[in-house]
């Protein structure tokens, strides 16, 4: 397998940490709204909405918490150097999304280690270069 590609387990990790994430802002939030009385149904959904959309939008802008963890980055399969567009980001989470973990399987027959999401968005997983810190 091609080292510029992640593993498997990266990407699994990747998602089980913006799992997490998601799942503590949920928490903190539903208690923050808990302790206040008449809070908008409005708001509540903004706030629910705002969670579903945080990974199509920080992997349009870079990555999420776990990419950037994780060292793993969403570029264009035509381009590995370019940023993939926002449309590609949501058409790449929904697939995410419908598919589960049905969608990881197909990264077992790609040379580029590509899921379902990925073909169909025509986006690739990279590896970056880690942060290397001076001494």
């Amino acid at each position: 397998m091609n080292e510029k590609y992640p593993l498997v387990l990266d990407r699994i990790q990747s998602t089980l940490i913006d799992s997490v994430l998601i799942i503590a802002c949920m928490i903190v939030i539903s208690d923050v709204l808990s302790s206040f009385k008449n809070v908008p149904d409005s708001l509540r959904m903004v706030l629910l909405i705002s969670l579903f959309l945080y990974e199509p939008i920080a992997t349009t802008f870079g990555g999420t918490i776990g990419n950037h963890i994780k060292g793993i980055r969403v570029r264009k399969n035509s381009n590995e150097d370019m940023k993939i567009n926002i449309f590609q980001s949501f058409i790449r989470y929904f697939l995410k999304l419908s598919l589960g973990w049905l969608s990881f399987i197909t990264i077992f027959s790609s040379n580029k280690t590509r899921a379902i999401h990925d073909v169909i968005s025509d986006t690739v997983m990279i590896k970056i270069e880690p942060i290397q810190i001076k001494k």
